[in-house]
């Protein structure tokens, strides 16, 4: 059904590398294909290449040849190859044309000329099987990252296209909405699609793979049937750089939330209401968190835990609240000095030309020998090689490591994360838990809000549930 051979592909010029060298692989039709490896191994661009967005839309050096049910991915145009195939991008929103949730479901079948009664059957079978209904007829800009991801999930299913590609799609789903999505593929594959999956995070859908292909440098370093997958350990995968293959629900996890020796900070009256909503999002009327700890913020999507994040920090205007710190009372503007945030969308706060330039911008002001440390973050994230790469042309994984950088350079005390492992590979999530305990020990107090139970068990000390 989709064949590789001899691929190799290089996006521009200007990287030297290939992003892709010499892939050979066959899937056939009905198999689950899990990708994995490292961050910038070449797994999205072979779901590019699969897609038609390679090279109708990424352009670049290609050699070899990629056929689809035997033709050519270069002879099908876009709107040919999205009749066959349905994708679910790393990053939701960049794939919505609709302002509402139920239009953007229907939007594909609408393309294709759908009666209008089957489309109403497929958007109400998706709805019951996502236990999705409170997401329904709802302004998509006003969702949380997450419940984006399980509407473009959604979109996928309703399409009931044959091919289903699947960037990431677990990066910011809660537990539960992973185990939905995994029950879906389920039903998939009792339906004979063809599901190709690139992932970081392998625990919810390592069982069900036919086989799973490990990239490294843009090649196949070496695939697994499901006879053989089945034998690894946690301890294994690790050795390999994979993340671990066990199934756990961050909720299920108990840390304090303050413990009788931390020294605290006190938030008070904090409350956020969303123009058109007649609850309130955020409604805090006390909350007492470590000062110098690692502080897991967890919940379900839509919970308000970014939300949360963006009120702590000064952002939300119609906040307000007071945070008691060191026997002084910030106001929400003075929180903005205090604090420094790693967005989920780290492609938006990144504002210069080059990597470089962005850690240099984010000291403070005077800053002395300012370059030789800049460089020195950098090389602590493995991004010393891409100091002169423009900030939007990195992988996902790798602009993430970037905003760290970022972070690490403000010198503020409180650093707040949102999802900070979503796009990283087993060795960066280390990486990213042992800076985030040096940061501690430099007696700066971190808040991340995370669904990933690997990263709580490395490195939090405290945990909060919204």
């Amino acid at each position: 059904m989709i064949e590789f051979r001899h691929v190799s592909f290089r996006y521009g010029t200007d990287q030297p590398e290939n992003s892709l060298a010499d892939i050979d692989l066959e899937i056939g039709k009905g198999e689950f294909i899990l990708l994995t490896g490292p961050s910038g191994c070449g797994k999205t661009t072979i779901l590019r290449m699969i897609s038609g967005l390679i090279p109708h839309y990424y352009t670049g050096e290609i050699s070899g040849e990629i056929l689809v049910n035997g033709k050519r991915i270069q002879d099908y145009e876009l709107y040919e190859t999205a009749s066959v195939m349905a994708v679910v991008y790393q990053n939701p929103r960049s794939q919505f044309y609709n302002l509402d949730t139920t239009g953007e479901m229907a939007f594909t079948c609408e393309n294709r000329g759908m009666p209008e009664k089957e489309i109403y059957a497929r958007i109400d079978r998706t709805v019951e099987d996502f236990c999705m209904e409170e997401l329904m007829d709802r302004n998509i800009f006003g969702l949380s990252d997450g419940e984006k991801q399980k509407i473009a999930c959604a979109c996928a299913d309703v399409a009931g296209t044959e091919i289903i590609l699947l960037d990431e799609p677990s990066a910011n789903l809660d537990h539960r909405s992973a185990e939905a999505l995994r029950e879906r593929i389920i039903a998939w594959q009792k339906e004979g699609k063809t599901i190709i999956a690139a992932e970081h995070r392998i625990s919810w859908l390592w069982d069900l793979t036919d086989r799973t292909v490990i990239m490294h440098e843009g090649r196949i370093d070496r695939v697994l049937r499901k006879e053989e997958a089945e034998k690894y350990t946690p301890e294994a995968l690790s050795v390999l750089g994979l993340r671990t293959n066990h199934f756990e629900d961050p909720l299920s996890i108990y840390l304090p939330a303050v413990c009788d020796e931390d020294e605290v900070m006190t938030l008070r009256n904090l409350k956020l209401t969303y123009a058109g909503q007649k609850e309130p999002v955020v409604d805090i009327e006390e909350m007492n968190l470590a000062v110098g700890e690692i502080t897991a913020i967890t919940g379900y999507n839509g919970a308000g835990k970014t939300s949360f994040l963006n009120c702590f920090c000064g952002v939300e205007k119609e906040a307000g609240g007071t945070l008691q710190y060191h026997g002084k009372l910030y106001a929400r503007k003075d929180r903005q000095k205090l604090c420094f945030m790693v967005m989920q969308e780290t492609g938006d706060q990144l504002f210069t030309e080059s990597a470089l330039e962005e850690v240099l911008i984010s000291f403070p002001k005077g800053k002395q020998n300012a370059k030789e440390e800049a460089v020195r973050i950098l090389q602590s994230l493995d991004l010393k090689p891409y100091a002169e790469r423009h900030p939007q042309s990195l992988s996902g994984g790798q602009k993430q490591r970037l905003a760290i950088a970022c972070a690490l350079a403000s010198e503020r005390e409180i650093i707040l994360l949102d999802e900070p492992t979503s796009g990283l590979d087993h060795r960066h999530m280390q990486e990213t838990a042992d800076l985030l305990k040096q940061l501690c020990e430099r007696g700066i107090t971190v808040l991340v809000v995370t669904h990933d139970s690997e990263l709580i068990h490395t490195c939090c000390t405290r945990m909060i549930r919204l």
